[in-house]
């Protein structure tokens, strides 16, 4: 039996006021996972006014009241792990591994968002005037509007929605078209830790049909996207317009860097784990790997070796490593960059080929500015290596690219991994580590290309409420 879900507006599933559904695909074989409503504008609009009216009683409620809803939200989310591994195996096509490590980032993104109900604290300042007292406070700005990926829609779906309404803002919820049950899954999630009923409304839809409707609603005051760079450039136009506040988390092509006294066995597994983890669909993969020529060759061969060796096996197998790429249009792509990087004279070390719905891991060298893997992002599990003769030559390929999010880079030398932190035009930047990390707290974005704004709980404090000033005789 294929499940239907429908939308999540003012505490109970709706259906579409159409009446119409699509069909949402399991990425292994393509088979129908569900059928969920198709949004439309009208749809778009009552999800706004509803998560308006909700955001009246909402937004005056105790922070004790906010910070216990997401404390039970993060204890029902542990207690329905099984449950959200599933979904997020059988809808997005998330290796065990992978899924493992959304839930419980996002039950500890959950656990965040409870601490900053209280931390929205104001001031008091002094005032020109002679026995008045001045005073500033944060207020909620109302509704806020949040569209999540399909490829952490977990992850994207509670921090975008958690830390907003952990400050007393509503939400209205756009996922992915490839993730609709698991969005309505996490709905159902706050609502029985207690949300009010209208506070998070979710409508699923098609994104490129209705996503301007939301982003432009008159009601919705705050927008946070995370997808890709030509979306992001649009909805920052239209936020513009509108002088609306947004935060755009978009695509990557993060550079690794591994000097010559790097140590291998760990510069090796944080590789691999930087570009293969979720077959690549991350927006920091390491889908550049800068490796200074003394340490190349032996790099090479422990990295080919380890690559080739990553399982395609059952989802749910502990050890499979690479799932299938999300759908068709994703997989065209990923089949361009390597006929268009093959044509022109890339050497394939391993992988290139596919296995249904799987793209082998691939490494690529001997890439040049002319191919589209040198600066374009792929999304699937393909790297390109490079051999470089210096540090200076490795910090400037690594800014070679319209891109900033994520970089890495391996060494003994602590002056050149400092230079290379300050230096490197990225918003977050791992010595001896991934360039593939997160946490609920910290400061999460990128510059240039990959986005505007940063993600977390300080930042969003900061976002996501508004400064009131206040005076009043003593």
């Amino acid at each position: 039996m294929v499940r239907s879900v429908g939308h999540w507006i003012g505490g109970k599933e709706v259906s579409a006021a159409s009446g119409q559904q699509f069909e949402d695909y399991n990425p292994e074989d393509d088979s129908v996972y569900a059928c969920a409503a198709l949004g439309s504008v009208a749809d778009i609009d009552l999800a706004a006014r509803t998560a308006h009216e909700t955001f009246m009683s909402y937004g005056e409620s105790p922070a004790k009241v906010r910070e216990r809803i997401m404390s039970r939200a993060a204890d029902l989310l542990e207690q329905s792990t099984q449950e959200f591994l599933d979904i997020l195996i059988d809808e997005v096509g998330s290796p065990l591994g992978k899924a493992r490590f959304e839930v419980g980032l996002s039950v500890g993104l959950l656990r965040a968002a409870a601490g900053m109900a209280r931390q929205a604290a104001g001031k008091t300042l002094p005032s020109d005037v002679p026995d008045r007292m001045s005073l500033s406070v944060r207020a909620p700005l109302g509704v806020v509007a949040s569209i999540t990926p399909f490829n952490v829609p977990l992850i994207k779906g509670v921090r975008l929605t958690a830390n907003p309404l952990a400050l007393g803002n509503t939400v209205v919820l756009l996922p992915s078209e490839e993730a609709p049950v698991l969005s309505n899954r996490l709905a159902r999630l706050f609502s029985d830790a207690g949300l009010p009923d209208g506070a998070l409304n979710v409508v699923s839809g098609i994104g490129s049909e209705i996503g301007d409707a939301l982003t432009c609603h008159p009601l919705v005051k705050f927008v946070s996207f995370t997808g890709s760079t030509r979306v992001g450039r649009h909805i920052a136009e239209l936020c513009g317009r509108d002088m609306k506040r947004v935060t755009l988390e978009l695509g990557g092509k993060s550079p690794l860097v591994v000097l010559k006294d790097a140590d291998l066995d760990r510069a090796v597994t944080a590789a691999v784990h930087g570009i293969f983890t979720f077959q690549g669909q991350v927006c920091m993969g390491s889908s550049r790997i800068l490796v200074e020529r003394p340490a190349l060759e032996e790099f090479l061969q422990r990295f080919v070796k380890t690559a080739a060796a990553l399982k395609l096996g059952p989802l749910r197998d502990p050890q499979t490593t690479i799932g299938p790429i999300i759908n068709s249009r994703q997989r065209d792509r990923v089949r361009l960059h390597l006929d268009d990087a093959t044509a022109k004279g890339a050497k394939v070390l391993c992988g290139g080929s596919w296995q249904y719905n799987r793209c082998e891991p691939t490494v690529l060298t001997q890439v040049t500015e002319n191919m589209r893997a040198y600066s374009e992002e792929t999304f699937g599990p393909v790297v390109s290596v490079y051999g470089v003769d210096s540090f200076d030559e490795a910090l400037q390929i690594a800014n070679d690219s319209r891109y900033g999010l994520s970089a890495g880079i391996f060494t003994a030398d602590l002056e050149k991994a400092m230079k290379f932190a300050r230096r490197v035009r990225s918003g977050m930047v791992h010595v001896n580590a991934s360039t593939l990390h997160d946490e609920p707290h910290v400061p999460f974005g990128g510059v240039g290309d990959s986005g505007f704004g940063r993600e977390g709980t300080e930042e969003d404090i900061a976002n996501m409420t508004e400064w009131k000033w206040i005076t009043l005789p003593q």
